[in-house]
């Protein structure tokens, strides 16, 4: 009685302010209303609202990177451009690739396969799931990632990139920042994760923007509009292209998902067992622990056992990188206590993807949601004393769990991610990827 009386009086004042969303609310809506109250601390709704993609006053920004909407427009087509593949080590494949190549919005931004493959990469499918590796091409050439690619959506709400958060000068990794500089000088710059991630990327996937490039693609007014206090000299640079691209993914934000609707008062946008789901996700199953805020995530590091990609029959090039990889955080900050801790993920959109786990090890969301409530490791390496102290069994009932499956699966999917991504590039190539496949897979002829 003492929650439901809770909930009536906020809804009463959020309809005082909203009056044309709050209606039609049942007995269901008012326990996860009194729900968010708690968890949120009194913020309420507000908490878990996503800002509207052009609202830049609102989402989290990099004060070295102020958002603008030339500055957005530039990242947005620089993702994309498969003109920026040019510094590929086998010249046969340059201009075949891009940023997309890796994170399409076909499959919400996540990789659509196994693996992101970026040069050495042929064919697409509908959702990225048929691209596979170039067979006429030493293995050593191909860039294929060993470990599960993550989606760029909301991640504005992170400071740190990467799952072992390795990217970003500030925040949680301020302490490592000069500890790490001989592996990862760009942190040096100062800048948040995201910002970070965008400069390191052309040289770790072999891509080129440059002032040739722009002037060759037509991209040097673009250049003028969004950096106009950078001197010309360093205007058309990775640095620069990398601040367009962090800038345009901030915007990227499911924020026409059922959940947000909901959260707006569109009651009827979640169907009662997706509500039951987030009443679970909130209170009983203590999701909310780890994934909170607006974007369900937070810049926080568990060891949940999980496998690696080479137990998923990943193809792993570099296997010096790859014992790293496995360590998580601590093959960032060299702490054993950091061992096997993964950043925690984003859960919006997810239904997009068809892999799960930093391993890619799961093909299923009932599957992996299965696997966290149950707390039973799968990867025999990691140390049963690095697991996280809420891994454990919930005792959740099939029928929870199928709750929170649906909670997960249909009311964080957001629609509509087709709104964030160009038609078309300068160049006129064919995107996100340029090889003969892929154009077919595409339809770009």
């Amino acid at each position: 009685m003492k929650k439901t009386v809770l909930a009536l009086g906020l809804l009463i004042s959020l309809s005082c302010a909203n009056e044309p969303y709050y209606e039609d609310v049942s007995d269901i809506d008012l326990t996860l209303l009194s729900i968010i109250d708690v968890t949120s601390n009194g913020q309420g709704v507000d908490f878990f609202l996503l800002p509207n993609s052009t609202d830049f006053s609102n989402i989290p920004q990099d004060p070295l990177n102020p958002l603008n909407a030339a500055k957005v427009n530039l990242g947005r087509l620089l993702l994309h451009e498969t003109a920026t593949g040019g510094n590929p080590k086998m010249t046969e494949v340059i201009e075949t690739y891009s940023c997309a190549s890796c994170h399409p919005v076909a499959s919400g931004f996540y990789s659509g396969n196994l693996q992101g493959i970026g040069e050495g990469g042929v064919g697409f499918g509908l959702q990225g799931e048929d691209r596979q590796i170039n067979q006429g091409m030493p293995i050593d050439s191909v860039d294929i990632i060993p470990i599960k690619v993550p989606t760029l959506l909301n991640t504005a709400y992170q400071d740190v990139m990467l799952w072992n958060g390795s990217l970003g000068a500030t925040g949680i990794n301020a302490p490592f920042v000069a500890q790490n500089a001989n592996d990862i000088p760009e942190n040096l710059l100062g800048y948040q994760g995201l910002e970070t991630q965008g400069i390191v990327g052309q040289n770790a996937h072999r891509l080129k923007i440059d002032e040739d490039f722009a002037t060759a693609y037509g991209y040097k007014d673009m250049f003028d509009d969004a950096f106009p206090d950078f001197p010309e000299s360093s205007r058309y640079s990775q640095t620069t292209g990398g601040l367009a691209i962090a800038a345009y993914n901030r915007t990227i934000l499911a924020n026409k998902s059922p959940w947000q609707d909901w959260l707006k008062g569109q009651y009827h946008a979640m169907s009662n067992q997706e509500k039951r789901g987030a009443i679970l996700f909130l209170d009983k199953a203590n999701c909310v622990n780890c994934h909170t805020g607006p974007a369900l995530k937070s810049n926080t590091f568990y060891a949940l056992g999980l496998g690696d990609m080479d137990q998923s029959n990943g193809v792993v090039i570099n296997q010096e990188q790859f014992e790293e990889i496995k360590k998580g955080r601590g093959g960032f900050t060299n702490d054993p206590n950091d061992d096997y801790k993964f950043k925690v993920p984003n859960l919006y959109n997810l239904k997009s993807n068809l892999f799960y786990g930093h391993g890619s090890t799961f093909n299923s969301l009932n599957d992996i949601i299965t696997y966290i409530v149950s707390g039973e490791k799968e990867n025999l390496s990691v140390p049963d004393s690095q697991l996280a102290e809420d891994f454990i069994d919930l005792n959740l009932s099939q029928q929870e769990i199928g709750d929170l499956v649906a909670f997960v699966e249909n009311a964080l999917y957001d629609p509509n991610l087709e709104r964030y991504a160009p038609n078309e590039v300068l160049s006129g190539n064919c995107i996100p990827n340029g090889d003969l496949q892929s154009q077919i897979d595409l339809d770009c002829n």
